[in-house]
């Protein structure tokens, strides 16, 4: 397994697994999310991958075939009255091949996103994880994450 940061290549397998996330979040949440589509397009993807402030991370099998990413977004510090500026790598979307998933994936890319914000001064890693998904929360428990605000709705 090798964790690198995404390329243009990485784009056909990024893909297919934007699908398999946006499947899981669909089902949870059809009244959000519309089965059938994808959270970036192609031309998206590729402005991404160009820009520094929005790495990407791959989990690359033997084949160097992508197996499962983690999109992340530097947050640089705001300024603030109440708050002191910190910076900040927020994690927008993880995701791992349903076929590889039980085999660690996730928590290397994980450690790789953890040590490049160390790497790049920033404070703390971030992300939002959808209530109904309770495997993934329990996931980022396993990795250390605990929860830091609640968002909550009532729907009209």
């Amino acid at each position: 397994m090798n964790i690198r940061l995404a390329a243009e290549k990485d784009i056909p397998c990024i893909m297919k697994l934007l699908s398999e996330v946006l499947t899981i979040h669909a089902d949870e949440r059809p009244d959000l999310f519309i089965h059938g589509t994808t959270k970036y397009t192609e031309d998206e993807l590729k402005s991404i991958l160009s820009d520094e402030k929005t790495p990407v991370f791959v989990a690359a099998n033997d084949d160097d075939e992508t197996v499962g990413y983690a999109f992340c977004v530097i947050q640089e510090p705001v300024k603030s009255n109440n708050m002191p500026p910190i910076k900040t790598l927020y994690i927008d979307d993880l995701c791992v091949d349903e076929s590889c998933r039980g085999q660690h994936v996730g928590e290397a890319l994980y450690e790789a996103v953890k040590a490049y914000a160390r790497e790049i001064g920033c404070y703390h890693v971030t992300l939002n994880v959808w209530a109904q998904n309770f495997a993934a929360q329990k996931f980022y428990e396993k990795m250390g994450l605990k929860p830091m605000k609640t968002t909550m709705e009532e729907i009209l």
